[in-house]
This record gives C-alpha cells, sequence and structure tokens, in this order.
C-alpha cells in the first residue's frame, strides 16, 4: 500500500487551488466536494472537476455523504480518469462503502468514521471491499456526541480505530484535522500523537502543514541511529539476549528497529 502520512484537502470549487495543493508535498491531495462547498455551489465545483481531472496527476475526491441529494452525482463522477481512489464522509454502513467503490471501478475507498454509528460499525468498515484505510472525523464526530472534549477524552476512540484496522488487515487510519493553520507547534504535537497511538498519516488544512506533518511520521535522525545500533548488536550477538542503550533487545524489539530502517530506506530512495 502506499504512504500516506499526508493528505491536503482543497475545496473542489477552487480550481485555481489545484495546481498549488499537487506541489505541496502532500502524499495525497484530496478535492473536497462535501464540506468545503456550500450546497448552492455543488454542482458547479463537480462540473469544475470533472473538467480539470487529469490521469497523469490522480487525486482523492472527497464525496458527499450517501444521505445526501448530492450522492447520486457524485458517483456518475467517479467513473473519470483521474481519480486515485474515494474519501467517503459521513461512513456508517458497508454498504454505502461497496456502492462508492462499484461507482469507482473498483478504486479504493476510504470511510471517514465521524458518528456514533460510524464508529460502532468501525470493523464492519474497515472489511468492506477495496477498504484501504479509516479516517477519523474527530470534529464532526465529537458534535455527533455533543462532547466538549480534549484530546484526552478521544484518546480511546482513535486506539479503537487503530486496532479495528489492525484486525482487518488495513493500513493504519488517518487521524483528523489540526485547524489552527498558523499554530506549529500544535500541528507537531498532535502529529506526533498520532504516531504514538498508532497511526499511519494525518488530515491536512493547508499546505504549509504538510511538511511539517511528513517530518513528524518519517523516523528522526535518533530513531534511525537507535535503529542500526539494535541490528547490528543482534547480528553479533548470534541470537544471544544482549542489551542497547541499557534496554533489552529481543525479537519485538529488532523486527522495530527493522522497520524503522525499512521506512527509512523507502523515504530515501522516493526522494532519489
Amino acid at each position: 500500500m502506499k504512504r500516506l502520512n499526508s493528505l491536503l484537502f482543497v475545496p473542489a470549487s477552487r480550481p485555481e487551488r489545484f495546481a498549488k495543493a499537487l506541489a505541496a508535498g502532500a502524499d495525497a491531495v484530496i478535492i473536497d466536494l462535501e464540506d468545503a462547498v456550500a450546497p448552492a455551489d455543488k454542482d458547479a465545483a463537480r462540473a469544475a472537476l470533472a473538467a480539470w481531472l487529469d490521469p497523469a496527476q490522480p487525486v482523492l475526491v472527497r464525496i458527499n455523504a450517501a444521505d445526501t441529494p448530492w450522492f447520486a452525482a457524485d458517483l456518475e463522477l467517479l467513473a473519470r480518469p483521474g481519480i486515485a481512489g474515494v474519501v467517503l464522509p459521513k461512513a456508517e454502513h458497508a454498504e454505502d462503502v461497496e456502492v462508492a467503490c462499484r461507482a469507482a471501478g473498483g478504486l479504493p475507498v476510504l470511510p471517514l468514521v465521524e458518528s456514533a454509528l460510524g464508529f460502532e460499525q468501525r470493523l464492519a468498515l474497515a472489511h468492506a471491499d477495496r477498504v484501504e484505510r479509516l479516517i477519523f472525523g474527530h470534529i464532526d464526530f465529537q458534535a455527533d456526541l455533543s462532547m466538549r472534549a480534549t484530546e484526552d477524552e478521544l484518546l480511546p476512540f482513535r486506539v479503537a480505530l487503530v486496532l479495528a484496522s489492525r484486525l482487518a488487515g488495513i493500513a493504519a487510519p488517518i487521524d483528523g484535522v489540526t485547524t489552527a493553520i498558523d499554530d506549529t507547534e500544535l500541528l507537531q504535537a498532535d502529529s506526533l500523537r498520532a504516531r504514538r497511538l498508532g497511526f499511519g498519516g494525518k488530515l491536512c488544512i493547508h499546505p504549509r502543514q504538510v511538511a511539517l506533518v511528513n517530518r513528524c511520521f518519517a523516523p528522526s535522525a535518533d530513531e534511525i541511529a537507535w535503529a542500526q545500533r539494535v541490528i547490528a548488536t543482534d547480528a553479533a550477538s548470534g541470537g544471544a539476549a544482549v542489551a542497547v542503550d541499557g534496554r533489552m533487545v529481543d525479537r519485538p524489539v529488532v523486527l522495530r528497529a527493522a522497520a524503522i530502517l525499512a521506512d527509512a530506506a523507502a523515504r530515501k530512495d522516493a526522494q532519489q
């Protein structure tokens, strides 16, 4: 599966911003037909996106939810070349995921878990055909549950989505947005927390957020150096129990170190 550490939203009603979004360095760009577009502008935004789509620069598309009057027309758009996958908002039923998947010709679908029912159906959504990742829409989720939550109260829900993804054998989920565009400290804290919890990436709402999110999800220099020491020490030990930096090294630690080095190597190759 393709690495998706950063996914950048851009409104479908602003086609003049599409090129800038594609140049921002995000792992994927999501052209948004849903929350970023006013109801009166939905049809025009869809037409603008249809006219712009290009197989040479594929994008994800967030369509409108299954219970909206725009869902059917959005599904018709998905058959056009230039779409790499579908982001399905307010996902609550595996059947809706499968409808979107068929309309998109079997392209990947990323359900947005944004409600109590969507969260309760997380395993069914994760197991639905062609679902590669779940996304946590924590802002809508809080609204649906009438929560006045800090991030601490959301921890159990985030961990449950990571667990559901692992049980379904799909990629790690994507965390929601940080709405404070210019607060780099908050963005970094949010990104590093998501990574610690096992998320694979994060939604971005502005190009300025992309580079920091990418750095937070990439192995740090200290992590790479630690992993190299673990692998070297393990190789030299001949399978005997050893310690690195005062901590015991066993099989799970070696596997973690190998994963860090593989991630670092893949990123290096991608930059060349």
